[in-house]
């Protein structure tokens, strides 16, 4: 399903919306995370996809590769390392502490008896226990019904505590929000609520780290991509990503589009209703990482005025996704992205396969898309199974693909 966003504006970035998130808070939180071990260093490779437009028919085809961010393997480390040390240096404000000595773990005395708490889908959880983990606190994350032993696992490997419940994702936030409040824990989550804005948007703050990034990787005086493709969730990723966008081109933004499962269709139903909404369907989907059936309220706000389309896809659609990334389709380099991580691509092979949304989102010979792989294969035996090969067999694929073609991004 594709809806236009009638809200939807071009023009200068809203004075409103700078005083939460600006490029200045973005580079700063950029410097700050590369100071944490958990990151690999360096910028993560933007990749040209050329096969794949000639298919869609487009001019060009990039996709920010976030699987190679660092071991964890996922875009959620741009976000909950640095809300986490956001809060300690607020929590602390005449301690002197330093990012990179808190990210070193040298205050971790101090911080010991400190605890945060999130629910999860699986990657900010993971994220969050590995913060927690490196400036020495305390680490308590609740895990729904749905989110794998697998996943389960690789958070408790950062030896936080974890709760298990039996609702699904919204019940687990409520769930920590209780724990919190009963044992004066300390929320650290990706999504916003009433009276709870501050922990969030420096989450998405985080996120728009991939766009100072992207500008650096492509440098230009406009806009270098037409249309922008982003996965939706909570809106977090994607309010991260089009502020900065937006601040930065105004009304020469690109246009934007942000795609989720059909049966956990928060977004749609917030452009549909004009404020943040909840979904429709089950919210159970492969997707797990936009498996969300409420709309972040400070999320919106940014994604309101900026999105021009949202649109749902069906779970056989990501898989698709993983599948043509892996396989190098049209001889471009083969990708390790999961599940979540294809939804873009997902999307875009759907609107250019569609006659009416090709045409209805205007893309064409002239079209430069950006997406952007959110993850690798955060969970190997799901990925295995959805994609029909190992992670390792893809990596040795691309392996194999960077030496037959030296100096390819």
């Amino acid at each position: 399903m594709l809806i236009a966003n009638t809200r939807a504006r071009r023009g200068a970035y809203q004075p409103a919306l700078a005083q939460v998130m600006n490029i200045a808070t973005a580079r700063e939180s950029r410097r700050w995370l590369s100071h944490w071990p958990g990151l690999n260093a360096g910028a993560t490779p933007l990749r040209t996809l050329p096969g794949l437009a000639r298919r869609h028919a487009i001019a060009r085809l990039d996709l920010k590769d976030e699987s190679a961010r660092s071991p964890l393997g996922s875009f959620k480390v741009l976000g909950a390392p640095i809300a986490l040390l956001r809060l300690v240096l607020r929590r602390w404000p005449d301690s002197g502490f330093k990012p990179a000595d808190l990210f070193a773990g040298r205050h971790a005395r101090a911080l010991r008896d400190f605890t945060v708490i999130s629910a999860t889908d699986g990657n900010h959880g993971r994220a969050l226990a590995a913060a927690a983990q490196s400036l020495g606190c305390r680490c308590v994350i609740v895990l729904h019904a749905q989110v794998s032993q697998e996943r389960k696992d690789a958070i408790a490997a950062f030896g936080a505590t974890i709760v298990r419940i039996a609702g699904n994702y919204d019940a687990s936030v409520r769930e920590a929000a209780r724990l919190a409040e009963a044992n004066g824990w300390q929320v650290v989550s990706d999504t916003s609520y009433e009276g709870y804005e501050e922990i969030p948007r420096d989450v998405m703050q985080g996120y728009a780290a991939i766009v100072d990034e992207l500008l650096e990787q492509q440098p230009a005086v406009e806009c270098p991509w037409t249309h922008v493709i982003l996965q939706g969730g909570v809106g977090g990723l994607a309010a991260g990503i089009v502020g900065y966008f937006c601040e930065r081109f105004g009304a020469a933004r690109p246009l934007f589009i942000v795609v989720e499962p059909e049966q956990a269709d928060c977004l749609i139903q917030s452009a549909r209703l004009g404020r943040p909404a909840l979904a429709t369907g089950s919210v159970d989907s492969v997707m797990a990482g936009l498996a969300c059936g409420q709309t972040s309220p400070l999320a919106w706000r940014f994604l309101e005025p900026a999105v021009d389309f949202f649109m749902t896809i069906p779970d056989a659609a990501a898989v698709a996704g993983m599948r043509t990334l892996a396989d190098g389709a049209e001889g471009d380099m083969p990708v390790l992205s999961g599940e979540s991580g294809a939804a873009g691509l997902a999307a875009l092979q759907s609107l250019a396969g569609t006659p009416p949304s090709r045409l209805q989102v205007g893309l064409d010979g002239d079209s430069r898309v950006l997406l952007i792989n959110t993850e690798g294969a955060t969970a190997p035996a799901v990925y295995r199974e959805l994609a029909g090969r190992s992670p390792a067999d893809v990596l040795a694929a691309q392996a194999d693909w960077l030496a037959a073609h030296p100096g390819r991004p």
